[in-house]
């Protein structure tokens, strides 16, 4: 008789939506996870794929222009992401805690390339944080679902969401520090503390975009999923007190 297969306790289909967290916040460890990690990745898409970009970004619980939860980003007017956003501004991002470094595999592969260069494992510090146990800072994976605006080019709100974008994206002498450990080339003269994001930012043709987030979903290591959903405090307020919005209590 063939052994039956019990999924984990906290498991929900995940090819629908489960029972949704609803608040006019995020959940803590989305905003935690927003706050601490370097890059998210943006999915957008035309009439046939979706495109998918590393993403410099900055979070933010509201600006003076939106009470609600946004994510920053800036993009190159003639980019591929930014003529998807034009024909279909909903998008969806991805962000997580997880290690991305690859350990080695039990057969090494003789055709893969290290990851990180050989340099790294030539430190002890270096060695050390490549093989701290990845359980222990492995958590979870966000995906988050909003409609993204391209600012107006010269709005005070343009100019507000860059300043705030740029100061989130410096990260002083950590950038070069990082090069030297894991064996890239640094270069001394070098005064930019932003790992080059400024030009990213402050160029001239740079278009500043927000999302404002809908909703989203969370899975962790173990397969568990759980979804949540972004209303208004008013909104929130309603359904707590049993009373219909829309007609849904």
């Amino acid at each position: 008789m063939a052994e039956v297969q019990h999924p984990p306790l906290n498991w929900e289909a995940s090819a629908t939506a489960t029972h949704p967290q609803v608040s006019s916040t995020l959940p803590p460890e989305v905003e935690t996870c927003l706050k601490n990690a370097r890059f998210l990745h943006l999915a957008t898409c035309d009439a046939l794929y979706p495109h998918v970009s590393l993403m410099n970004y900055t979070y933010l619980r509201s600006t003076p222009y939106d009470p609600n939860p946004v994510i920053i980003m800036t993009t190159n007017p003639s980019s591929k992401k930014t003529l998807n956003l034009i024909n279909n501004p909903r998008v969806s991002l991805l962000v997580h805690d997880w290690v991305s470094h690859r350990p080695p595999t039990r057969v090494p592969d003789p055709a893969r390339e290290s990851s990180p260069p050989p340099q790294a494992t030539r430190s002890s510090l270096a060695s050390l944080l490549l093989n701290i146990n990845t359980s222990a800072l492995s958590s979870i994976s966000a995906t988050i679902n909003g409609t993204a605006r391209i600012l107006e080019r010269g709005s005070e709100e343009e100019a507000w969401c860059k300043e705030r974008h740029l100061e989130n994206n410096t990260f002083g002498d950590q950038v070069r520090e990082e090069q030297g450990l894991f064996g890239a080339p640094q270069n001394p003269s070098s005064t930019q503390g932003d790992g080059g994001a400024s030009c990213f930012i402050e160029g001239e043709e740079v278009r500043v975009m927000v999302v404002g987030v809908k909703e989203g979903r969370i899975a962790d290591w173990k397969g568990g999923v759980k979804d949540w959903l972004i209303v208004s405090p008013e909104e929130q307020d309603l359904r707590g007190n049993g009373t219909m919005v829309n007609g849904i209590s």
